[in-house]
């Protein structure tokens, strides 16, 4: 209790107080802890700290700035760290199933230690893709003071032979080796030089969605997910999450009051102007699911159809998020979306003020940038995000069409089942112009673990084959991935979706006007097909995929496991 004010340790003082938890402060004690300190609220501090990733490996440190914040606020921080997966490093191999399972180990580790421990308040610190709603899904779970401190972005790299490359291109470079448009120098060259230190990938891909989601949600400081993560900007929000957690706690505002459905309409409206990736639609239906507030695939649509898409950012643009940084970042963004009318600015944030209060004081956009369009000269006049249903996805499916590569596609199918096939087969020289490439069996239980095709796009497009060749997938995409791509396809082909019963030559047609992704197959035909259809055994028949094959839901309902 501090004083005569409001409890500040609400939970700890159950282990910092009574005379029977002895052994429990003896053991505080024996981290150097103080008598003094036995009053004092204290903070998780979660960093999804891991050496080997760009994305990662500079939270210890943030969270170190965290904490001298904390304890200069009067309260005590507790550092913790948790696992993470990076999807760049694992992309095209068996460790991408880890990827989408992580969030939930994320959220549960989090969960578990707020809840043995019994901290008072929450400092998420999450740097790659899952970190970030695994981050938030654990604060909602525990509905205890929170917020959330993004890792920050990475720096663009720069290629003296090529100009500037990021992660996205290095994935690109082999498809244009294999094409002939740069040799095998050049190729090496630009992956040394893609990412040139600590950070998230660098476009609008999945972490810098994510966390700018979160921060339309109110869940983060302004400017948390534009602030680049070697910047002094950076810096100075950590050492200012002190004084912004004690807020919370005096005034006890929770997650819960937070993130609501208006606040996650923020997000998405906010995720859908940024030109975000399509993991936006996973992890927001998982979000919704886990703060028990309604969402369904088509809110996106509806929000997709008033909303244009209006930045030239990364993988479709040529800006990253750096350089949205330099001209106002997400707070001037937000500024932006709300004088025209597309957020709600009444909803609370972590700051205690609601989003207009944070931003009466942000300056406007930079008169001279030009990475978020006017209203008047959209990229697109709507979303780039559809949701599409037919005979191939009865459950629906997600597609990210800018429409650079057009809205609408047909083609003859060819079949592969799993990315490591589909690449065999690029290699093989089997994919032609007007295709429609199926990658199947890489759902959340087929795979398991839903993994993103980044590969078999940068194929496709190194080879400048994205305006040629659409792919659909049960799997997902990496946000660096573009073209004439579609998703989540639902559902999967291990539950026996309609896309394990397509055959090469199928016709196939794609239609964003339409919102349809349908065969040209008779349902006499499919079922002839699927009473020949025999289920497969699940890759994995122990360990964490096994658990996470047998307890995930579909994608159409964000793939979570605990509901």
């Amino acid at each position: 209790m501090d004083g005569d004010g409001p409890v500040l340790n609400k939970y700890s003082r159950i282990l910092t107080l009574p005379k029977i938890r002895g052994p429990s402060q003896a053991m505080l004690f024996a981290t150097g802890l103080q008598p003094a300190d036995m009053l004092k609220a204290q903070v998780g501090i979660g960093a999804v700290w891991f050496e080997g990733n760009p994305c990662n490996m500079h939270l210890l440190d943030l969270s170190g700035e965290i904490k001298q914040g904390v304890e200069e606020a009067g309260l005590l921080g507790m550092r913790f760290s948790c696992v993470g997966v990076s999807d760049g490093i694992s992309q095209g191999t068996s460790g991408m199933r880890y990827s989408l399972a992580s969030r939930e180990v994320i959220a549960d580790s989090m969960e578990t230690m707020m809840g043995a421990h019994y901290y008072d308040a929450l400092v998420g610190v999450p740097g790659c893709d899952k970190n970030m709603p695994g981050t938030l899904m654990a604060m909602l779970r525990l509905d205890r003071p929170s917020l959330v401190v993004y890792g920050g972005t990475i720096l663009r790299g720069h290629c003296p032979s090529l100009g500037p490359v990021d992660i996205g291109r290095a994935f690109e470079l082999y498809g244009e080796t294999l094409a002939g448009k740069i040799t095998e120098e050049q190729r090496v060259e630009g992956i040394g030089k893609a990412c040139p230190g600590a950070g998230a990938c660098g476009g609008m891909y999945t972490a810098n969605t994510m966390s700018s989601a979160i921060e339309a949600m109110g869940m983060s400081l302004p400017y948390s997910s534009s602030n680049p993560a070697v910047s002094a900007e950076k810096r100075r929000e950590c050492r200012n999450v002190g004084s912004a957690v004690r807020n919370l706690l005096e005034r006890n505002i929770l997650p819960s009051q937070i993130v609501t459905k208006k606040s996650m309409e923020n997000a998405i409206t906010l995720g859908i102007a940024l030109g975000g990736s399509t993991n936006l639609v996973l992890h927001m239906l998982a979000i919704s699911r886990t703060a028990g507030i309604p969402l369904e695939l088509d809110d996106f649509q509806n929000i997709s159809d008033r909303v244009p898409y209006l930045a030239n950012l990364m993988p479709s643009g040529d800006f990253v998020m750096a350089d949205l940084h330099k001209v106002g970042g997400t707070p001037a963004v937000l500024k932006f979306l709300l004088k025209q009318g597309f957020i709600h600015g009444d909803c609370l944030t972590v700051t205690g003020q609601t989003l207009t209060e944070n931003l009466s004081t942000v300056p406007d956009l930079t008169d001279d940038q030009k990475i978020i369009r006017p209203i008047s000269n959209p990229i697109k006049s709507t979303g780039h995000i559809s949701i599409l249903y037919g005979n191939v996805a009865t459950l629906g499916a997600v597609a990210k069409l800018t429409g650079k590569e057009g809205l609408s596609f047909t083609g003859p199918a060819i079949c592969y089942d799993g990315e490591e096939d589909m690449a065999a087969g690029f290699k093989r020289g089997e994919i032609k112009k007007g295709m429609v490439v199926v990658i199947r069996y890489s759902g959340p239980k087929g795979a398991p673990g839903m993994p993103e095709m980044l590969t078999p796009t940068g194929l496709i497009f190194g080879a400048g084959l994205s305006k040629d060749v659409a792919l659909i997938t049960d799997g997902r995409f990496s946000g660096a991935s573009h073209g004439f791509i579609v998703g989540h396809v639902c559902p999967e082909a291990q539950e026996g979706g309609n896309v394990a019963l397509l055959q090469n030559g199928d016709e196939i047609t794609i239609d964003a006007p339409t919102r349809t992704i349908s065969a040209k197959v008779s349902d006499e035909e499919l079922s002839r097909r699927r009473a020949a259809w025999r289920k497969p055994a699940l890759k994995a028949t122990k360990g964490a995929l096994y658990k996470y094959a047998m307890l995930v839901r579909p994608a159409s309902e964000g793939c979570v496991t605990d509901m």
